[in-house]
């Protein structure tokens, strides 16, 4: 029985779930990238390219066919994830530096303090 509540420990820490989620996540939107490569951005490179549709092309040599096309729809789908991914990271970055950037708001009592501070200083100046 050890074995399992150890298993159900580890199954319900945060980073597990978080790293559920983010699969989850990040498989719709490796759909809705495709949806877009496929549906918008691979029509219109077959457009330039003279109404050929570039996801169906390939290249046969001898009896093996390379299927050219779906690798170019597939770096295109990798470029836009990664592009998408590294502006998300970078609002994030921008998020928490606005947060640090933000000086804590001092007590009462070290605002005194410090109105004290200053007092003493001038008073000891003056003489």
């Amino acid at each position: 029985m050890s074995f399992l509540s150890d298993f159900k420990a580890f199954a319900m820490r945060g980073n597990v779930i978080d790293l559920a989620v983010a699969v989850v996540i990040g498989a719709a939107f490796g759909k809705i990238v495709s949806a877009l490569v496929d549906g918008i951005i691979m029509p219109v490179i077959g457009l330039l390219l003279g109404g050929i549709n570039v996801t169906g092309m390939s290249l046969t040599i001898g009896q093996a066919s390379i299927k050219w096309g779906m690798f170019l729809q597939a770096v295109i789908d990798f470029a836009i994830i990664s592009f998408v991914i590294f502006l998300m990271i970078k609002a994030i970055s921008l998020l928490h530096k606005k947060e640090e950037a933000v000086p804590p708001k001092l007590s009462e009592e070290v605002v005194l303090l410090t109105e004290i501070r200053d007092l003493l200083r001038s008073k000891n100046n003056l003489s």
